[in-house]
């Protein structure tokens, strides 16, 4: 995998250079093949939300109890009205040129109540019927999500939502239902936006819905950071695991698509060139995404977490282990930026929280220089040492 990324890492460093010189950016600067799109996610951009028969999320209510915790303090009940204004926005699509469109499926839009025996919403299917027919009309492949983070209230406040494994049957009846309702002609589906995410800002920090963390960490309700994040993914990657169990075995063979899920991904480099700074780097790498993406290809958490977080850390059976192994065709990444990342010891008191278990301190800058600055530097040194 180091041999891998460093093709990957000489490919862009390449490419850069390319770009720096080049003041001409088009398609034919990408391989053949290369699909350019957009995305969004359901509660960012569909509104509606008391429309027709939806119910409302973890993020209706969130936004509404912590309008403090949302920059603007805006929700999302209005966003951009796609759900009454697909038609135009479509069309702004293909004038602009994309080849596809990532949305994920409002949760609560087609289960109000998060559960098949609670009902389906005949209404919301048929929106997302609506949806994917538009986009293929005018030549825009559907990729979808099937949760970005608006877990249905109703799931939320049965049995606390990730935070128990009833999620996980749940999760595969709802990812069982748009299967059979889009798949003869959606061809690329994630599971999960960013689980990790998920995870940290709801269950860590209280950053994002639902809100939960330690109140030694923010300003919460409740929540407990040292123990929900790792419930948590831990549902979240059992959820993943059996969805796509379930469409390998009933529908892949039949519908011809390929499933995977999208973590999101910061990279970490030593801030210092030091034993101490390195192995900093690969703990943040391992606590920032490891956790998500590491089960999936070996069966387990990465070492050095069941190491730092020891029974806070929830195990797999056997079973489960063989199943979230190579449970994905592709895996999606979110990448917004690099950070260095130094030792931070090892001494964190009772107050224990997922955001200190790495031991790790993250930070944007060094001796005043922004990474961005340093990194556009070892790009540059990197260019010219493969162009000899």
């Amino acid at each position: 995998m180091e041999f891998r990324f460093f093709l990957f890492l000489a490919a862009l460093v390449s490419f850069l250079a390319y770009f720096e010189q080049s003041t001409a950016l088009n398609r034919s600067s990408f391989p053949d093949g290369f699909i350019f799109g957009a995305g969004s996610s359901a509660y960012q951009y569909e509104g509606a939300t008391r429309a027709d028969g939806r119910q409302p999320s973890i993020w209706d209510t969130f936004a509404k109890l912590h309008p403090e915790k949302i920059t603007d303090g805006s929700n999302g009940d209005v966003a951009d009205e796609f759900y009454y204004l697909l038609k135009e926005d479509i069309a702004r699509m293909k004038e602009i040129g994309l080849d596809c469109f990532r949305f994920s499926i409002s949760w609560s839009r087609i289960l109000p109540l998060g559960k098949i025996s609670g009902g389906i919403n005949q209404k919301g299917i048929n929106f997302y019927n609506h949806l994917i027919d538009l986009l293929l009309s005018n030549g825009i492949q559907p990729f979808v999500t099937l949760f970005h983070w608006d877990l249905p209230q109703a799931l939320e406040d049965e049995y606390g939502g990730f935070l128990s494994p009833k999620i996980v049957d749940d999760f595969r009846d709802y990812a069982n239902l748009c299967f059979q309702e889009f798949g003869d002609r959606v061809k690329q589906w994630a599971t999960l936006n960013e689980p990790n995410l998920f995870s940290k800002q709801g269950y860590a920090t209280g950053e994002g819905a639902p809100g939960r963390c330690s109140i030694y960490i923010g300003n919460c309700p409740e929540g407990n950071s040292a123990t929900e994040p790792y419930i948590v993914m831990h549902h979240s990657i059992l959820s993943h695991a059996t969805a796509v169990q379930l469409y390998k075995e009933k529908y892949q063979a039949l519908q011809y698509g390929t499933i995977g899920v999208t973590v999101n991904c910061n990279w970490y480099v030593p801030k210092f060139d030091t034993i101490a700074s390195k192995r900093a780097a690969q703990r943040a790498c391992d606590f920032d995404w490891g956790w998500a993406i590491h089960p999936l290809v070996y069966g387990d958490y990465p070492k050095i977490m069941r190491e730092n977080v020891g029974n806070r850390l929830l195990n797999f059976t056997k079973e489960q282990s063989e199943m979230i192994k190579g449970s994905f065709n592709f895996l999606g990444v979110n990448y917004y930026s690099t950070m260095y990342a130094e030792d931070s010891g090892y001494d964190t008191g009772a107050n224990l929280s997922y955001t200190t278990d790495s031991h790790v301190t993250t930070s944007a800058e060094k001796n005043g220089i922004p990474i961005c600055e340093s990194v556009r530097t070892v790009f540059s040194y990197f260019s010219h040492e493969l162009s000899n």
